[in-house]
């Protein structure tokens, strides 16, 4: 037997994108893929919730506290975190990263990571809704199947 799950939502599922708002250009993007991706798939827009944190960094935190809540049938995190001239990125893109793949294993809500590092603005740019798609709305797709797939072992 093969267990997978699917690409439609039944429209009561109720989701939360987490977002870091620097670089809140690229970061907006990501969450109208995301919105696009939920509506696109079934899902009702009332029930889509954003929550707003500072930057990546304290995705992971805000994560923990959502998933506490219970109130979600899944999470997706999406922010961006571009690379500059000082070591910063590398400390923040790996926290991030960490902090949301600890948070999701704790729990049993699917979550998604939508976290983009780049070398460059421009590459943020390009997978935030130009030449390489939207990886927000790539995010809230993984979400769905995730979704779907638990309520299809839990059968």
């Amino acid at each position: 037997m093969i267990i997978e799950g699917n690409l439609s939502l039944k429209g009561d599922e109720k989701v939360a994108v987490i977002n870091g708002r620097f670089n809140h250009i690229v970061t907006d993007r990501l969450v109208e893929g995301a919105k696009d991706s939920f509506e696109r798939h079934g899902g009702n827009s009332a029930n889509l919730d954003l929550i707003l944190v500072p930057g990546a960094f304290e995705i992971p935190m805000a994560l923990k506290k959502v998933l506490a809540t219970k109130k979600y049938d899944g999470v997706v995190c999406v922010g961006a975190v571009i690379r500059g001239a000082t070591p910063h990125f590398d400390y923040v893109s790996a926290e991030a990263t960490k902090g949301i793949a600890s948070v999701s294993l704790e729990n049993n809500i699917p979550v998604t990571y939508g976290l983009l590092t780049t070398d460059t603005i421009e590459q943020a740019i390009e997978r935030s809704g130009s030449k390489v798609g939207n990886k927000g709305f790539e995010a809230m797709t993984g979400l769905i199947e995730m979704m779907n797939l638990f309520q299809n072992i839990e059968k």
